[in-house]
């Protein structure tokens, strides 16, 4: 199907908006798809917090090249992209899980505007959620303010638990 200029001008509109909006992007080789398959991974990824789009591979080139974007040999065959507007490694996660039928392939992607190969975008799905790595964050900068309370706390608790056992103690004379 031939797209007329005004048509290509507004899908590479739309690519650049994706684009500039994307903390990272995931392209996926797919043969053999059918709308079921793309329905499944489209709501994966919307709960990835993303977005993919069967892109025009001259289209999307051009607009990569304008934004500065290396690309290589990634623009070759069918491409599916996926836009992570939010968390990168969970969007990967998805992308990664795709890739296990024989539906999907990685072909790489791009954190930021560095290109990124296949195997790096499994090293990111094995990376833990966002709110996980927070979590994680959180406790190692707690950890030293918790064991500081701890120390300076535990010379009152040794006190109060003498003068707790003598009261026990005398209590237990003046029953008997």
């Amino acid at each position: 199907m031939a797209f007329t200029r005004e048509q290509k001008s507004a899908i590479m509109q739309q690519y650049q908006e994706w684009v500039a909006k994307s903390q990272a992007m995931f392209l996926l080789e797919y043969s053999k798809m059918n709308q079921k398959d793309m329905d499944a991974l489209r709501a994966k990824v919307r709960e990835a917090g993303g977005e993919i789009h069967v892109v025009k591979n001259t289209l999307f080139g051009k607009v990569l090249s304008e934004a500065g974007v290396d690309y290589g040999k990634l623009l070759e065959k069918t491409t599916l992209v996926g836009f992570a507007f939010n968390d990168p490694p969970a969007l990967a996660k998805v992308i990664n899980d795709a890739a296990k039928s024989d539906v999907f392939a990685v072909k790489g992607g791009f954190l930021g505007k560095v290109l990124i190969s296949a195997a790096q975008v499994k090293a990111l799905a094995d990376m833990p959620p966002l709110p996980v790595l927070r979590a994680q964050l959180l406790g190692v900068l707690l950890a030293p303010a918790s064991k500081l309370v701890r120390t300076i706390a535990e010379p009152g608790r040794s006190i109060a638990g003498v003068i707790k056992a003598y009261s026990e103690k005398g209590q237990t004379a003046s029953a008997n």
